[in-house]
């Protein structure tokens, strides 16, 4: 029998809320086209060729509903498509614009090679969206998909009605798109309310994430919930934060790219981090040879630091035992520019030293199951509570979407036939429900662009609920305008709720 260290499980969740036609800098479309550029491009990629290899379980991957949505959506196909040729031709732009000084120069020509590279990996392997290719990775278990409900909201503060919609709905989603249901789930924001366990065993989901803390840290095993059959695992804050901490992370190392400063005139992004508190005009240029020594000394650091865990917890337990490190995708190659390297570097680094890389279930199935937990009240947001989606910031935000939910469930819906107005009038409703418009204003990030798109989905919502109970004839006509808004769900059915 082989004996290792432990088990490590990496875990990525991929989202984005939905943002075609809705905006496009420096929120809105521009957000999902870097992001789709810089880190779902290469992460489809590196995992592909990790299935090539014949390699299995490699990782957990999280890909929300709406973000899926997205990248299936025929308008956002060709607008990312063009998005990739236009920073082609903004680094050819730049290598002119910096002849002759040699380190921009180079950075210039690296910037068209990786554009000209994501348009032929775009042409060859995107054209009829994501979900062609997410089945592939799914097919070969390279990776466990995990799924969630449709639009990201945070459940704890649904109605129970509500809540159950948006899960079986988010399922169902994926489901359709990859051809089988996950058995699992990344709760969004982690967000857990005692007794949610009960409806993630009545629509199916067998595990989910929460963060470290709601298990008080020991996180050395994944354990089942109250009286269920459902299994919680936790996130392990000391390594996970290794690389994601706004302290002492590595994306902050001076050597890595910098995602603040902006060459304008070319739009791309010239400087390395250089210091933490170095302003942009005095940032020295990016030099992808130091960034490269930079990312194989923090794959290094980040085995090492993942073995001592391990070897921690089999003291402490007497037995061998589990770390879960869980990020956004996001992170690696948007915020992250080397982050993608580093990644393919630790899944290969990682069992050489010792180490068992798997996925959640495979961690079920090594043993890596303790007994019964009773989980708080939680999230993975500041607090470890429900205060950024919940506090006093955003009160007129809960208010406005408990009025909301109670409005939706009260809109009448005929039982014999599909309602292209109530199903139009339903998706804007969870639309407006995502946690993504509370989070980004408790963290004053684009919050006046969260606060209206929050309103906006709303509106729509309540003008299409009062048209349908009219039975006013404009109502389709309504419906289908906003469909070419936000058709993001065509299978959502109204009468499900």
């Amino acid at each position: 029998m082989t004996t290792h260290e432990g088990t490590f499980c990496l875990v990525l969740h991929s989202h984005l809320p939905w943002l075609p036609h809705h905006g496009t800098w420096p929120v809105g479309e521009e957000w999902l086209y870097q992001a789709w550029a810089h880190s779902y491009l290469p992460i489809a990629g590196l995992l592909r060729r990790f299935a090539d290899e014949g390699r299995r379980d490699v990782l957990t991957l999280g890909v929300t509903p709406v973000l899926a949505a997205q990248l299936d959506d025929p308008y956002a196909l060709r607008a990312v498509h063009e998005w990739l040729g236009t920073w082609q031709l903004r680094a050819q732009e730049a290598g002119t614009l910096w002849r002759g000084r040699e380190r921009l120069a180079d950075l210039a020509a690296a910037e068209y090679r990786a554009a000209t590279s994501a348009l032929e990996e775009f042409e060859t392997r995107w054209r009829h969206g994501f979900s062609p290719l997410l089945r592939s990775l799914v097919d070969s278990d390279v990776i466990e998909l995990l799924g969630g409900p449709l639009t990201h909201p945070f459940q704890p503060l649904l109605d129970e009605r509500v809540r159950a919609f948006a899960l079986r709905s988010g399922l169902a989603d994926t489901a359709l798109r990859v051809g089988r249901c996950p058995e699992g789930i990344w709760a969004p924001e982690c967000g857990y309310a005692p007794g949610m366990e009960r409806g993630y065993a009545a629509a199916g989901v067998r595990r989910f994430l929460v963060d470290g803390p709601s298990l008080r840290g020991d996180t050395a095993s994944a354990r089942t919930v109250g009286e269920s059959d459902v299994v919680c695992f936790g996130r392990d804050l000391d390594v996970t934060y290794r690389v994601w901490s706004p302290k002492a992370g590595y994306p902050g190392h001076p050597a890595y790219r910098d995602f603040h400063t902006w060459a304008h005139e070319v739009g791309l992004k010239p400087a390395r981090v250089t210091g933490k508190h170095v302003p942009p005009r005095h940032k020295e240029p990016y030099d992808p040879a130091l960034a490269a020594d930079t990312v194989r000394t923090h794959v290094k650091d980040f085995v090492d630091t993942v073995v001592a865990r391990l070897r921690e917890l089999r003291a402490r337990t007497g037995r061998e035992s589990l770390v879960v490190a869980a990020y956004d995708t996001e992170l690696f190659g948007h915020w992250w520019h080397e982050g993608p390297v580093w990644l393919d570097g630790v899944l290969r680094a990682l069992p050489e030293a010792g180490v068992r890389v798997t996925t959640l279930r495979g961690a079920i199935e090594a043993g890596h199951v303790g007994g019964p937990v009773q989980l708080p009240a939680s999230s993975w947001g500041s607090g470890k509570d429900w205060r950024v989606w919940d506090g006093e910031q955003v009160a007129d935000m809960v208010g406005a979407n408990t009025e909301l939910q109670r409005r939706l469930l009260a809109l009448p819906v005929a039982r014999g036939h599909r309602d292209v107005v109530a199903d139009q009038a339903v998706v804007e409703a969870m639309l407006a429900l995502s946690s993504d418009w509370a989070f980004m204003v408790t963290k004053d990030s684009a919050a006046d662009y969260a606060r209206r798109r929050a309103r906006e989905h709303t509106e729509r919502f309540d003008e299409l609920a009062a048209l349908h109970r009219a039975g006013d004839p404009a109502a389709a006509e309504r419906a289908a305008a906003s469909r070419a808004r936000t058709g993001a769900f065509g299978r959502l059915d109204a009468r499900d709720l």
